[in-house]
Formats: structure tokens, C-alpha cells, sequence
């Protein structure tokens, strides 16, 4: 290896340049002469800043009541505004950086700059370390208007003071956030809260402006917001957590679920920042809004780090100009996902939430929302989700019935499938006609099992998307779960496994072992009654051996970070499956009478329908054109 040794020239460079800045240094300090005369400056700045600040007190004086702010008479303040400019006028009316406002439900907080609020408490709720649950806190939100000036200049309202005032209207309070040209000339914010309401009535409108916009150029809003986290699992809550909006009057669409998307639509009702079991939306009251660019961007690049904000939303959407002046009606929902508040709302508020696409969101919403409604309101709610699973097995049970009577019939005609199958080993298309024929004779055929299988498909995935999203189960204990609606830990793990997690959960490894012992039972039956694969064809057999493992597994990793309140109904809905097949097996089905069922049957003709004509027919000429190919080669 080559020796390093010290460069001459590097070192000769280094004193060179250390020479240069302090020379540099030296050249540009300040002459005591410069020293003295900056002082003189900035004392006379400061001279000149207590002088206008008196000046600015005979201007306006504050008092806690901001409606009674007092102003200079109108000629001198038309010759203010003249000086500043219409819309500085507004930063001549001082006063507090917040205003607080408190209803039943919240705890608002508005900030003059901007007009907006700047906090939003719900006061009912808090988070899975009891914190109060917050929409807006912390600048994760900024609410912003874009408009331009006869004088050709561009403002945005996040720049500029309001002037708060609060009222009352009957039982509501009104806050006005009135951003002002002059005294009658304002762009204002009124919020109206009412009592034990989510929803605010929240009006934008401007007053006298019609020669100030300059209605030419675009005015528009932006609406950003960060989701504040509020469940122990991130990266569950983050599932669930999307950018949902009802366009076309009741067309419901969402942004992407897991990473970043982006969409422009148009005629939007309402758009929802969904933050799972939270939402913030804003919803247009009188006429949709004509189109909106809205995108979402997701926060969580770690699942591992403690990240405060789930994903990033942004809309935005232009404001119709009416005889020059703006005018328009919202709403403002800050509240619960929660079906049952958002229905007492107009324009369908209730499907921002996820409870499943077609047939998967009737069957939620027609049966196991009311269902478990009616149950949650007389038992406790582990309770109620158990009772519930044992009424929806109940119901099954005659598609189980089916499952296995078919299983049944297969096992008693298996001795002369295989007697078939050896006789026409080498002719496998007569051995195929064979078979279909004699199942056809007994009525039993391996499609007859399989389809009741696929009839209890809609119910598993509605029950899939019912849990997640009902929001009775959040924060409600049942044994060691001290929250149904997120994971049961009952040991946290030093070290984070991939798709795992850093603790464990029991009740996915209770019903882990159940779906093990219940596809065991079933796929033992199963298996015995299969034929031997066919050449160039998959062993199905060693498939199905292989999902009697896979499946466990798959639900021991997957729902480690899932709701507890669905672990706990898989696993006692494979107990309950458990037990009805072994009652089915045992006190129901006598293969004895099955099998003279299907001695009957055999002996009676039967009618063949349309589709096994058209199967026979098809095989028939299959083999006759396998017979023509053998006779050629011959």
C-alpha cells in the first residue's frame, strides 16, 4: 500500500486562504466613527417608532368587546385608506391574536390572522393516550383566499387581519371575522355554532366590494389540513384514513388510499378529510362547487417512527362572483365518523364512511349496523359482537348444512368414481363422461358444495368492513382488550417485526387456531374424496394441505394490527363452525340414508338440462376427434 504523506502545496493553500479571511475580516469591520453613527440610527428609529405608536393609539383603542372598537371620523379615515391602501386599513384595528369560543361539543379557537380557526377541540372525545382529540391545532390546517384588486394586486387572506367579533342569535353564537377595507366595506367569515352540533353554518361574503375585486381574475379557496393521529396503531389508522367527496348530486369517489394521488372534479357536494374515526368537511351548502383540485399525500414513510400526522390533504376550488360581490353558504363539520350523527345531516354525509362497495354496503347498512345497534344498546359491546356472530352463523348454518351434505354424498360414491377412473385410465375423457354421469344419476356434485361457499362470501367481507369503521367500538374494553376498535396488546416487543409489528395480540391467535382446526376438519374431507391429479395438472390435495397452514398464519400476521372487536368474531365464528359441523356430522346426516337417497336416484332416469346436454356433447366430439387422430397415426 502506497505511504500517505503530508502535501506541501496543500498545506502551503490552507495558511493562504486562512491569510485572505483574516484580511477580509479586518478590511471590513466598522471605524469607531462607524460605530458611533450606527448607534445614532438606531436610536432615532426607535424615537420614531414610540411617535407612531402614539400617533396609532388616537387612531384606535381596544377594548374586550371588539364591536366597540373606536375609529378616527369618516374624513380622516378616508384620508388613512388613501394613505395605506383599501385593504391595509385593516391592519390599523388591533387586537387579540385569538378569540375563544366554546359550544357543548367544542372548543374553537380563531385567529385573527387569516380569519380562520387556528384551533379545533372536540370536547367529548380523546385519544388512545387520553388526550383531547384535536382537528386543527398546531398550524396543520390553513384556510386561504386568493383575490385580486382593482389596482392589479393579488392578496391572500392568510396574509392579512380580521376584525373578530362575537354575538348571540337566539340560542347560536355568531362569530364574525370581518376583514376590512373600511367600515362598511369588509370580506367576512361568519361562523354560526349551534348547541350539541358538529356542523357549523359557515358563510362567506363580502359587502360593498364590487369596485374593489377585480372580477376579471380568479378568487378561489384553499383548504390544507394534516391529520392529526389519534389511534395506537399508525399504520391502521392511516388505512383508513382518506380524501372522500360526493360529486354528480350522489356519486361518492375517493383519492387513493395508501400513498400519494391527486384529481380534479367537478360539481363536488361536499369533500371529506377523513382521519378514520374523525373527519373535517366541508360541504356546499347551496351550489356545488363548479371544480375542485384536491389531492393527498401520505405522512407515514415509517411505520416505525412515532409520526404525529397520517397524510397531508389539499382542495381547491374556485368562488363564483355575484354582481361583483361573494356570497356563499357552507357547512363546516367537525366531528365523529359516525353514521348515526353524520344521517342527522342532509346530502348523504354518512357514505364518507368505508362500509364497503355494491352489495358489501347494503348488506352493512341494511343488517349489521342496526343489528349490532340494537344489540350494543342492551349488552355490553364484546357481548354484542359475540351474539351477533352467533346469530349470523345461525342464519349460514344451512349453507354449512348444504357444504357438508355434498361432502357426504362425494364420500359414498368415491369407491365407484374410483372404479371409473381405473377403467378408463387411458381413455380420460370417457372417465370424465363417466363421472359427470353418475353424479348426475345421485344428485351429487362437487359444485353443489362449492356454491354455497361462495353465498357466505358478501357476508364475511361486509362483516370485514362493519368492524374497522364502527365507531361504538372505539375506546369500549372486553376482557384483556382495552379498546375493540384498535389491537389487543398483552405483550409489547422490544424490536419491531416486519408486517408483524412490536407487540402481540391474542385474539388473532386464538382465531388463528381455530380457522387451523376448522380447515383441517374440512379439508381432511375434502382431500380423501379427490381424485388423483391428472397429468400436466396441479395435486390439489397438497394445495389444500398447504393452505391448512397458510391461512392461520396469514391471519396471526396480518390482523396482529387490526381491530380486536374482528378478531374476536372470527374467532368465534370458526368455534361456532366447529361445533355446527361436528352437530351436522354426528346428529343430522346418516349416511345410511344418504346413500339409499342415492341408490333411489341412480335408478330413476334423469333428465339432463341444457348446459350438461351442451357438456356431453362437447366431450362426445372431443373424443371422437381423439379417436380420428389415434386412427391417422395408426
Amino acid at each position: 500500500m502506497e505511504e500517505k504523506k503530508l502535501d506541501i502545496n496543500s498545506i502551503i493553500g490552507f495558511i493562504l486562504i486562512f491569510g485572505i479571511l483574516v484580511y477580509l475580516m479586518y478590511q471590513n469591520s466598522p471605524s469607531p466613527e462607524e460605530i458611533e453613527a450606527q448607534k445614532k440610527a438606531e436610536q432615532e428609529q426607535v424615537e420614531a417608532e414610540q411617535k407612531n405608536s402614539k400617533q396609532n393609539e388616537t387612531v384606535v383603542t381596544n377594548s374586550e368587546d371588539y364591536s366597540n372598537t373606536q375609529v378616527l371620523d369618516s374624513t380622516q379615515r378616508v384620508a388613512l385608506q388613501n394613505k395605506l391602501g383599501a385593504i391595509s386599513y385593516a391592519s390599523t384595528l388591533s387586537g387579540s391574536e385569538f378569540t375563544t369560543v366554546e359550544t357543548d361539543v367544542f372548543a374553537l379557537k380563531f385567529k385573527r390572522k387569516g380569519g380562520h380557526l387556528a384551533e379545533v377541540r372536540l370536547k367529548e372525545f380523546v385519544d388512545y393516550n387520553s388526550v383531547p382529540i384535536y382537528m386543527v391545532k398546531d398550524d396543520n390546517s390553513a384556510f386561504n383566499i386568493t383575490f385580486s384588486t382593482s389596482d392589479n394586486r393579488t392578496h391572500n387572506t392568510q396574509d392579512h387581519p380580521f376584525q373578530p367579533s362575537v354575538t348571540k342569535s337566539g340560542e347560536n353564537t355568531v362569530v364574525s371575522m370581518k376583514l376590512k377595507f373600511s367600515e362598511t366595506e369588509f370580506l367576512e367569515y361568519r361562523y354560526e355554532l349551534k348547541p350539541k352540533d358538529y356542523m357549523i353554518d359557515f358563510t362567506i361574503k363580502s359587502q360593498g366590494l364590487s369596485s374593489e375585486f377585480n372580477t376579471s381574475q380568479p378568487i378561489t379557496l384553499d383548504w390544507k389540513q394534516k391529520g392529526i393521529r389519534h389511534a395506537k396503531s399508525i399504520s391502521y389508522e392511516n388505512r383508513y384514513t382518506r380524501l372522500t367527496y360526493m360529486h354528480e348530486e350522489d356519486r361518492v369517489d375517493k383519492l387513493s388510499q395508501m400513498g400519494d394521488d391527486e384529481e380534479t372534479v367537478e360539481d363536488v357536494e361536499w369533500l371529506s378529510y377523513r382521519q378514520h374515526f374523525f373527519s373535517s368537511i366541508l360541504v356546499a351548502n347551496d351550489k356545488p362547487f363548479s371544480k375542485v383540485d384536491m389531492t393527498s399525500h401520505d405522512l407515514v414513510e415509517d411505520e416505525e417512527v412515532d409520526s404525529l400526522f397520517t397524510k397531508l390533504y389539499t382542495s381547491k376550488m374556485p368562488l363564483a362572483y355575484n354582481g361583483g360581490e361573494v356570497n356563499k353558504s357552507l357547512g363546516l363539520y367537525y366531528g365523529p365518523t359516525d353514521a348515526k350523527v353524520l344521517k342527522n345531516y342532509d346530502k348523504n354525509l354518512h357514505e364518507s364512511i368505508p362500509f364497503g362497495w355494491g352489495i358489501f354496503g347494503w348488506i352493512n347498512k341494511a343488517l349489521f349496523i342496526p343489528l349490532f345497534a340494537w344489540l350494543s344498546s342492551m349488552l355490553p359491546y364484546g357481548i354484542a359482537i359475540i351474539v351477533m356472530t352467533v346469530l349470523v352463523k345461525i342464519m349460514l348454518s344451512f349453507v354449512q348444512y348444504k357444504q357438508f351434505l355434498s361432502q357426504a354424498k362425494m364420500k359414498i360414491l368415491k369407491p365407484e368414481l374410483d372404479a371409473i377412473r381405473e377403467k378408463y385410465k387411458d381413455n380420460k375423457m370417457k372417465a370424465q363422461q363417466e363421472t359427470m354421469a353418475l353424479q348426475s344419476k345421485a344428485g351429487a356434485s362437487p359444485l353443489s358444495g362449492c356454491l354455497p361457499g361462495l353465498m357466505q362470501i358478501p357476508v364475511f367481507y361486509a362483516l370485514f368492513m362493519f368492524f374497522p369503521t364502527a365507531f361504538d367500538l372505539r375506546q369500549k374494553s372486553f376482557l384483556w382488550a382495552d379498546d375493540l376498535s384498535s389491537y389487543d396488546s398483552i405483550a409489547d416487543l422490544p424490536f419491531n417485526i416486519p408486517f408483524y409489528g412490536d407487540h402481540v395480540a391474542l385474539f388473532p391467535i386464538l382465531a388463528a387456531i381455530a380457522i387451523f382446526f376448522y380447515m383441517k376438519m374440512t379439508t381432511g374431507q375434502q382431500t380423501a374424496m379427490q381424485a388423483p391429479p391428472q397429468e400436466g395438472m396441479p395435486d390439489m390435495s397438497k394445495m389444500m394441505k398447504y393452505m391448512i397452514y397458510f391461512s392461520p398464519l396469514l391471519m396471526l400476521i396480518f390482523f396482529n394490527n387490526y381491530a380486536s372487536g374482528l378478531s374476536l368474531y372470527y374467532f368465534i365464528s370458526n368455534l361456532i363452525s366447529i361445533g355446527i359441523m361436528l352437530v351436522i356430522k354426528n346428529y343430522i346426516i346418516d349416511e345410511k340414508k344418504v346413500l339409499a337417497k342415492i341408490e333411489v336416484s341412480k335408478s330413476k332416469p334423469k333428465k339432463q338440462n341444457k348446459f350438461q346436454k351442451k357438456m356431453a356433447e362437447m366431450m362426445e366430439q372431443a373424443e371422437q376427434q381423439k379417436q380420428a387422430q389415434q386412427r391417422r397415426k395408426k
